[in-house]
């Protein structure tokens, strides 16, 4: 009950806030990601990470508390992959780069924590594609509980998220084994899906994105942006909810820092779309 209430006064105050702000319409500034520092964890900082199995490497995870946490209170989570280095849209593939949690949570509410790509060799975080793919599962295995027990992040409100590559990643990841599979109770993919195309690595294939994909046993997908359609014909694996997101009528593009309608950027600025997937997203927390 202690859990329930305090997830409830958390959100139900992010919510209640929202509301006001539409129904006398404030003009709602882009929000912008906190830069990544070197500081210990506080309220509203973003903070680089190393974990204790690759201290001495280059391998770093990003933390976020948000603006209204509390030692010894609990927090939803937001785990977030990002996409592949591609400069053509901005997208750097590093974990410092990620911003669709920023832009969905709006920095209140959750914990937000951004999980590397372990490249081959342990000792740098991959920029393009899974390194070693099995290295960045067993990371996130280790760290993610690791994180919510050292933060107050509750392990029975965990949500995948990611854009491009790491739309993929919810699955190629996020769905690899049961173990894993067991953390989340939701899922956001941006641009991209698991399965939708076959691409130069290992089990890419659609055959092996619905063996994995069958681990989400029913639990709610939202499933955002392109390159997804084939879920369609799959209603059965998980309760998915298809979101179109208008990039383009969003954002006048080229402006400031989306330079590309295929951007992880879109949840930065107040639009339906945005409400509707925030809704989303209460909603299940608070089931």
């Amino acid at each position: 009950m202690k859990r329930v209430s305090q997830i409830l006064v958390n959100l139900l105050i992010f919510g209640i806030f929202n509301i006001y702000l539409l129904a006398n319409q404030v003009p709602l500034k882009d929000l912008v990601t906190p830069v990544m520092t070197e500081e210990k964890p506080a309220p509203g900082k973003r903070v680089r990470q190393v974990a204790p199995e690759y201290k001495g490497t280059k391998v770093y995870h990003t933390l976020y508390l948000p603006t209204d946490w509390q030692k010894g209170k609990i927090y939803p989570v937001l785990i977030e992959y990002t996409g592949n280095k591609f400069p053509a849209c901005g997208s750097t593939g590093e974990v410092k780069g990620a911003n669709l949690g920023y832009g969905l949570s709006g920095g209140k509410g959750f914990i937000w924590v951004s999980m590397p790509y372990i490249q081959k060799g342990k000792k740098e975080n991959a920029v393009t594609w899974w390194g070693d793919r099995q290295a960045t599962i067993d990371y996130c295995k280790v760290n993610l509980p690791r994180i919510c027990k050292e933060f107050g992040g509750d392990m029975e409100n965990l949500f995948i998220c990611g854009f491009s590559r790491g739309a993929i990643a919810c699955s190629y990841i996020g769905l690899a084994d049961d173990e894993i599979a067991s953390f989340w109770k939701g899922m956001i993919a941006h641009d991209h899906f698991d399965g939708q195309n076959k691409w130069g690595y290992p089990e890419s294939d659609r055959t092996s994105a619905l063996k994995r994909l069958a681990r989400l046993q029913g639990r709610p997908v939202l499933v955002c942006g392109n390159k997804n359609d084939y879920l369609k014909d799959h209603p059965k694996l998980g309760t998915f909810t298809f979101l179109p997101v208008p990039v383009s009528e969003i954002f006048d593009i080229p402006e400031g820092p989306v330079i590309h309608r295929h951007t992880d950027l879109w949840a930065h600025r107040h639009s339906s779309t945005r409400q509707i997937a925030r809704d989303w997203l209460l909603k299940l927390v608070l089931k």
